[in-house]
């Protein structure tokens, strides 16, 4: 009995132990904790205010008739006593009218927000129960903020504004305000003569041209002076300032869970420091918010929105993953599986797969086990509503079983075969399931792909960058059309206009991502990736099939009730292939 030659057992093991060790390597670089040289949030050093809103889960605003019971208020104002002096509100709709009298009683001042906007009767009735509210907790409620961003949405014109800020501040002992971003203050500066002092919200990551993380507390604080020259004799209160934790970058902003630490803390200490006042947003994550502003939208909170704990507690480390132990289990096991499935393919196989392809098993293996982790998060977090469900459930399901399906595919010979032969009717001889299950799983990620691509592009703002899951799925298939080229020199219609949409879309991102947006440059490549992939792709047309089939079945050896599985083979294209075999 021939003797097994000791390259073909030693190059697949020591790739084996070479990708294991690269997605230990890999979880222990991505999961690794940060100490700060202080704390964001100190129990010691209470912060001076934090933005509050009260929805949990599905509750939002926008429910008219929703009610939050003051037992919810309760719980949550009293865990934020332990780390702030203060909360600010932005409105007293949705039960919120009852912050000030519980917030009385865990020793919490309150900066009362009226949210007002095109209804001037509404408007009139708010800032009405707002002044009853002053009236009845003078101690408590130390301001009121007549308006939030009401200029920037252009709900209403300045002179409007200007008189509803009058009005309330004519019935009240206590000072009044109006809150925007600085630009819009610096856009409407007679709006300022009839506020007691300046609010002004500075969100580095959501500027213009935004603002990296490193440079994000310093950011705000020269924001706060130049608005300080500008209006000479007026208080400025930093009415918002935070950083997000999770969510897409814009530029070289990164939402991270150590970016928002360190941000939180940085900005902190500079306004102990130099002593001037800032309201940090927020106090809690606000899931809801993810359906109009995307994954960032829900992820401002020093206090996680779901389990209600502070993200940072005093005297402990940050991690980007604090999971990370787990997602390195998990990542392990599913590399171990994308070489098993490669295994599996070689009991049909006469002769041993080449090293070349056993690197590719490797490559899927390595980047599968690193990016699970990363992408089982988006799928967790990134989630809103049916459709998002959905859309996340499909880019992990699609990154978890490309490298299990083309790492059999690469080991076993079997091609890819194309869109047309997929679902084309009566054009030659039915595929083989593997085969079926091969070309539809890369159709789902095309399908996938172009989908996020075109989000993209006309709705970029609040859109992820699929970078993980995409990666998972695309690779692959990359690797499996290196390994098994097809001899075919007719390439597919559907795959050229799937390519050139993703190529062209890829081109658009990149440029209106700009060059410091590595998840952007990331995705891209992928698509590119994706439609080097798809150009790849060839297919012999069905009328030259057809009269191979007598010639080829008698060479064969085949039955005639073989012929069919044979060109369900054949169609493959591949060069490497046995003909005697059907994978």
């Amino acid at each position: 009995m021939p003797r097994t030659p000791p390259i073909a057992v030693r190059a697949p093991l020591a790739l084996l132990v070479l990708s294991l060790g690269l997605i230990a390597a890999g979880w222990w670089w991505l999961g690794r904790p940060v100490t700060l040289a202080s704390a964001p949030v100190d129990p010691a050093i209470k912060l001076d205010c934090v933005s509050y809103a009260p929805f949990r889960g599905e509750q939002t605003p926008f429910m008219q008739d929703l009610i939050i019971s003051p037992e919810q208020i309760a719980a949550d104002l009293a865990e934020l006593s332990k780390v702030t002096q203060c909360v600010r509100t932005y409105s007293i709709d949705n039960g919120l009218d009852k912050v000030p009298e519980l917030a009385s009683k865990v020793g919490l001042k309150v900066i009362l927000g009226v949210w007002i906007g095109r209804d001037r009767a509404k408007n009139a009735l708010l800032i009405d129960q707002a002044v009853s509210l002053v009236e009845k907790y003078p101690g408590v409620i130390t301001a009121m903020i007549v308006g939030s961003e009401v200029l920037l949405r252009g709900e209403m014109i300045a002179s409007d504004l200007r008189q509803t800020i009058r009005s309330a501040k004519s019935r009240v002992k206590i000072p009044v305000t109006y809150a925007d971003v600085w630009e819009f203050w610096e856009r409407y500066r007679v709006v300022a003569d009839d506020v007691d002092f300046i609010t002004i919200h500075v969100l580095p990551y959501w500027e213009d041209f935004p603002v990296r993380a490193e440079q994000a507390a310093a950011h705000v604080d020269e924001i706060r002076k130049r608005v300080a020259l500008e209006f000479p004799g007026k208080e400025i209160l930093i009415g918002e300032a935070g950083w997000p934790s999770r969510g897409r970058m814009r530029e070289g902003a990164l939402p991270s869970r150590i970016n928002q630490a360190r941000f939180v803390a940085e900005l902190v200490e500079r306004a102990r420091r130099e002593n001037f006042r800032v309201n940090l947003f927020e106090a809690y994550d606000e899931p809801w918010k993810r359906q109009w502003e995307g994954t960032v939208g829900g992820a401002w909170g020093v206090f996680d929105g779901w389990t209600r704990e502070l993200k940072y507690p005093a005297g402990a480390t940050v991690s980007n993953h604090p999971l990370w132990r787990l997602q390195l289990a998990g990542g392990l096991l599913f590399g171990l599986c994308t070489f098993g499935s490669a295994l599996l393919a070689l009991r049909r196989r006469p002769s041993l797969p080449r090293l070349a392809s056993w690197v590719g098993v490797a490559m899927s293996a390595t980047l599968g086990g690193i990016l699970l982790g990363l992408a089982a998060e988006d799928f967790l977090y990134q989630s809103y509503g049916l459709g998002g469900w959905l859309l996340q459930g499909s880019l992990l399901s699609v990154g978890m079983a490309a490298p299990i399906l083309c790492s059999n595919a690469i080991t076993s010979k079997r091609a890819i075969p194309t869109f047309r032969e997929l679902i084309g009717r009566g054009e030659g001889a039915p595929l083989a399931l593997p085969k079926q299950i091969l070309g539809f799983a890369l159709m789902a990620v095309t399908l996938l792909a172009v989908e996020t691509a075109l989000s993209l592009v006309f709705d970029a703002r609040w859109r992820d960058f699929p970078f993980a899951s995409l990666t998972m799925a695309v690779v692959p298939f990359w690797t499996a059309t290196l390994a098994n080229r097809s001899t075919s020199s007719a390439r597919p219609i559907a795959e050229e206009v799937f390519a050139g949409l993703l190529a062209l879309a890829a081109i658009y991102i990149v440029f209106n991502e700009g060059f410091r947006n590595w998840q952007s440059l990331w995705t891209s490549a992928v698509y590119f990736l994706l439609v080097n992939t798809l150009w790849r792709a060839r297919s012999l047309p069905v009328a030259a099939m057809v009269p191979m089939m007598p010639t080829v079945s008698a060479r064969a050896g085949l039955q005639p009730a073989s012929v069919v599985e044979f060109i369900a083979g054949a169609s493959s294209n591949d060069s490497h292939a046995s003909p005697d075999r059907i994978y």
